[in-house]
């Protein structure tokens, strides 16, 4: 299944897509009105409902997609997690995951925009697969930790390098958390539909020009084995997303590096997913 958080007149709400349309949670009888709640209760039911069910739905031209999760209780992020990335920026592998947090107030969805503030210079992007939590994960084991899913969907890990790369101490979170600088979706296609998420090809776009094209059969270290390992010291809730780390052929690392300006487009993509598309624009100061 394809799960969607949508706007339509007025009014934000879940459902699914199906056939160029989108079906309301409620028509399958779940009476949740946000993401969270949704996989709170469990996806298995909309699930069972929606083989046997004919709603008609509306079509997704004539509703607005937010991100799955609009505000997920917490955004985690594996950096340097592809062995090509790795080594475009003259680094080794690590032994242990490297985790950063994107704030909530940082996630966009679709056709968002991604906000440029006037003084940031290296606006960077990272095309990423993103995990959804669909049950409560504390001390999991790595075999287990895929029965913990809900889904996957699309993360464009917006950075400003400056504040990455620039300053000391490095402030690797506040770089990565600015209003917009998490754009998500289109949708979350739920994990049945992934049984194995090592491999996944992903590209980004800039302008139609291509500027990553990796798998994530190059990470370093695993999906399940990521949520293993931060389910040791952080309880994973529904709703969370860990974002798994980008391919090689970011901004920062290109020779001349090559940054992102008020105007672009970018897309992100993967075959088993979709497409996430954002434009760049200037941020507009508060009256």
């Amino acid at each position: 299944m394809k799960l969607v958080t949508y706007e339509c007149a007025g009014a934000t709400r879940v459902g699914l897509v199906r056939g160029g349309r989108v079906v309301d949670a409620a028509d399958f009888g779940a009476a949740a009105t946000d993401m969270i709640a949704l996989l709170r209760n469990g996806i298995d039911m909309i699930a069972g409902a929606a083989r046997g069910n004919r709603a008609q739905g509306i079509p997704l031209d004539a509703v607005r997609l937010l991100a799955p999760v609009p505000r997920p209780g917490k955004i985690i992020g594996v950096g340097r997690n592809y062995g090509a990335h790795a080594a475009e920026g003259g680094l080794e592998a690590q032994e242990k995951p490297r985790l950063f947090t994107k704030v909530p107030s940082s996630v966009t969805g679709p056709g968002g925009a991604i906000e440029k503030p006037a003084t940031v210079t290296k606006l960077d992007w990272e095309a990423e697969i993103a995990v959804v939590v669909g049950r409560t994960m504390r001390d999991v084991a790595e075999a287990d930790a895929l029965d913990h899913v809900a889904g996957y969907t699309l993360l464009n890990d917006v950075s400003a390098r400056e504040f990455q790369f620039d300053v000391k101490p490095p402030q690797t979170s506040f770089a990565k958390s600015m209003d917009g600088f998490c754009p998500m979706g289109p949708w979350l296609v739920t994990a049945d539909e992934i049984p194995d998420p090592g491999h996944l090809q992903l590209t980004c776009r800039v302008n139609g020009a291509l500027m990553q094209d990796g798998n994530t059969r190059d990470m370093i270290f695993s999906i399940p084995a990521i949520l293993s390992y931060v389910s040791r010291y952080v309880t994973l809730e529904p709703g969370d997303v860990i974002a798994t780390g980008t391919p090689d052929g970011v901004g920062a690392f290109r020779k001349p590096p090559v940054f992102l300006q008020p105007g672009d487009r970018v897309e992100i993509a993967c075959p088993a997913i979709g497409t996430l598309a954002n434009p760049v624009v200037e941020r507009t100061a508060l009256p």
